[in-house]
């Protein structure tokens, strides 16, 4: 039986004829170079530390990320510190679920709600500083293996928190603690000290055509 095998390479577009056994051949011989050059790419990351990881941008998923994370701990047994900035009166499904794993997780959820829903600034800086206080605690103890900062990014952008005391705090963590900050425009001092930054981008966003946040997508 022959097959037809699309070429690659600077050749791209060329097609050949060949039995089905000739293309399996070739298809092995493809992925062997592939799985070698793998191995070779892996062979020398040989370094394991707690990590600095930041989701901005303006796209959907920022805490969402985090909390694929916060299960990957949990999965493995691993205790988790998660630190809520202005999601206080917010009830969500990943609260819900955090609350089932009492040994493992330490929640800590401060403030009313969002900027534009309290109307008060000096009650947003003193929730601020709560919970600014709560993650400090969190990323010194050597027994959270990752401590998510929720929503930070926010706190920072309205100056709610000094940025240099954010930053002092994250840099001298527990060296084996992985810290998780989510939220929108990112500060550039802490883009700058991550291990792994990733800015979600906007491409296309239901509640633009009238769909309201939905239980278990946005909460």
């Amino acid at each position: 039986m022959a097959v037809h095998v699309r070429g690659c390479g600077p050749r791209t577009g060329w097609i050949a004829s060949m039995t089905l056994e000739e293309a399996d051949d070739l298809h092995r011989q493809k992925k062997a170079k592939i799985a070698a050059a793998k191995e070779k790419l892996y062979a020398d990351k040989v370094i394991e530390k707690g990590l600095l990881i930041v989701h901005t941008g303006t796209g959907k998923g920022k805490s969402t990320a985090a909390w694929g994370m916060a299960m990957r701990c949990l999965g493995h047994g691993l205790k988790l510190g998660v630190v809520q900035f202005g999601k206080g009166s917010r009830d969500s499904g990943e609260r819900a679920l955090f609350t089932r794993f009492p040994d493992l997780v330490r929640l800590v959820a401060v403030g009313e709600g969002f900027t534009w829903e309290t109307q008060d600034k000096a009650a947003d800086i003193a929730a601020a500083k709560e919970a600014f206080a709560a993650a400090c605690a969190m990323l010194q103890d050597p027994s959270f293996h990752m401590v998510i900062l929720d929503e930070l990014n926010i706190t920072l952008r309205y100056e709610y928190l000094p940025l240099d005391e954010v930053l002092a705090a994250l840099r001298s963590r527990h060296p084996a603690c992985h810290a998780v900050v989510t939220g929108r425009n990112a500060r550039p001092e802490l883009i700058e000290m991550a291990d792994l930054a990733t800015e979600m981008t906007l491409l296309k966003h239901p509640f633009r055509d009238g769909v309201k946040a939905q239980i278990g997508v946005e909460f």
